[in-house]
């Protein structure tokens, strides 16, 4: 992907970045040759960005044009919104307090350059806003409030190069040849159509791939044309800068990987998994209605609140098993033998949410897990029970505190039961036509579906012992396709 940076005096600016082209904006909005330009970054430092200024028409350009600006105009127009500044979230809030806790003033200014600021201090709120708000250049101006005794983000504001302190610019253009050089990356000669970052966390204890299967995307996403980059939780202001997301760590809906995906698809990136498949994925009782509704096979469910443990026993019985709507990796998944038990445990799953989801407790040696893609199954595996237990995980204390796993036996699609195959498609269809995996149990002649995930486990050396590198080849084709019907749409 090309990148360009538009100046309106390129000459008070002497950036010289391998791979990167300096442009007049002027040159930009006027020239054919950059309207005819496919798959392009823009990075606009013009000297102001007010409505229908020069900046503000190369942003407003670059969009119609299928280009990728930043800052973009929606990012311009939000932060013209008061209101916007006053929302944030207690993580932001909790750091803004954290990083001005010892200033002894009233009023605070934070320069913020591509996300980082002079002072290493405020580089994690620098970085934070930049995430928000995503501009080459931004001002944030924050007021103690005596009543509140608390500090306030009064506002936040896009600046031109001409807002530069001149005692900044030489650490300015430091940052900005660190920022825009790092794409492309210089180290490959060849050069591709599209650009992909692949989310993942490195604090994750138990990410949905391991660093092997990560690789092995990359490689396979090269094969397939596209340029794959990892990146991690605190770099969501650069989502703007790829073709597509492909999340790779854990999803919850109130997390930093739901605003990736909805980031993302606002952009207007292929990008898996997509918000909706996370908000219908991530919660039970979504789950549990859409299989009532359209005749899945699954243990009996109750969708229930409070005071509701009599009936739960009336309807379905002990041993049942009581679920947090957002349950994940056999956590928030607790099994009652008794009404005494049950009581304590729907309280428990009640605590954070006003519903839970009591069901039917079927035994298995084994869960299936059928991988499901663009509504065509793709792998499939058994997940044995953790010995001694009736989940695949045992979370209990087992001497030295560690989890036990049961084993995992992966099995060609055409060994696999077809009534199993198709109820798992069936179900994957009513999420999305994205990337599932499939949980489902067989109970003699009953095929059951427990649950569909929208991030499921990709780990080298277990999902893919059957399909091999061909996995991760199928699932970065897909993304070509898409990506390549999106050009189509674009040109047309």
């Amino acid at each position: 992907m090309k990148t360009l940076v538009v100046l309106e005096n390129p000459e008070r600016w002497p950036l010289q970045i391998p791979g990167v082209e300096v442009v007049p904006a002027r040159d930009y909005i006027t020239h054919s040759e950059y309207a005819e330009e496919r798959g392009t970054r823009i990075f606009n430092l013009c000297r102001t960005y007010h409505y229908q200024s020069l900046g503000y028409y190369v942003s407003l350009l670059a969009a119609a044009r299928g280009h990728r600006p930043l800052p973009s105009v929606e990012t311009l127009q939000d932060l013209r919104l008061p209101h916007l500044m006053r929302q944030a979230d207690d993580e932001l809030d909790e750091l803004i307090q954290r990083s001005l806790r010892p200033l002894q003033g009233s009023e605070f200014e934070l320069s913020i350059y591509f996300g980082v600021n002079l002072a290493e201090r405020y580089r994690a709120l620098a970085r934070a806003l930049f995430n928000l708000f995503p501009a080459p250049f931004l001002r944030a101006r924050f007021v103690w409030s005596k009543s509140e005794k608390r500090w306030e983000l009064e506002r936040l504001r896009p600046i031109a190069t001409s807002d530069i302190p001149e005692s900044h610019r030489e650490f300015v253009l430091a940052r900005a040849v660190e920022y825009l050089g790092r794409r492309p990356r210089q180290r490959k000669r060849k050069t591709f159509p599209y650009d992909l970052a692949i989310l993942v966390d490195p604090k994750e204890p138990e990410p949905p791939s391991n660093e092997r299967a990560i690789r092995k995307f990359v490689e396979a996403a090269e094969e397939m044309g596209i340029d794959a980059s990892v990146i991690e939780p605190d770099e969501i202001g650069r989502i703007a800068e790829f073709d597509g997301l492909f999340i790779r760590e854990t999803t919850y809906v109130d997390h930093h990987s739901f605003r990736f995906s909805r980031r993302a698809e606002a952009e207007g990136l292929v990008v898996i998994d997509d918000p909706q498949s996370i908000l219908r994925c991530t919660n039970k009782v979504f789950l549990a209605e859409a299989f009532a509704r359209h005749g899945i096979g699954c243990p009996k469910t109750l969708v229930v609140g409070a005071g509701d443990a009599a009936r739960i026993e009336r309807e379905i019985g002990l041993p049942c098993v009581l679920k947090v709507p957002d349950s994940a990796f056999s956590r928030g998944v607790a099994k009652a033998h008794s009404l005494a038990e049950m009581h304590r445990q729907l309280e428990e799953a009640l605590r954070d949410s006003e519903l839970a989801v009591a069901q039917e407790f079927v035994s298995s040696d084994f869960d299936w897990r059928i991988g499901v893609l663009a509504g065509q199954p793709l792998w499939s595996c058994r997940y044995f029970m953790a010995r001694g237990h009736w989940q695949i995980v045992s979370r209990g204390k087992h001497g030295n505190g560690s989890e036990r796993y049961g084993r995992t036996e992966t099995v060609a699609l055409d060994a696999v039961p077809a009534v199993v195959v198709e109820e798992a498609v069936r179900a994957a269809a009513l999420i999305g036509d994205g990337l599932y995996g499939v949980d489902l149990k067989q109970a003699g002649p009953r095929v059951l579906v427990m649950e569909v995930n929208d991030n499921p486990s990709l780990e080298a050396g277990y999902e893919d012992r059957v399909l091999g590198d061909d996995l991760y080849l199928a699932i970065m084709r897909h993304f070509r396709v898409r990506l390549d019907a999106r050009s189509e749409r674009a040109r047309g």
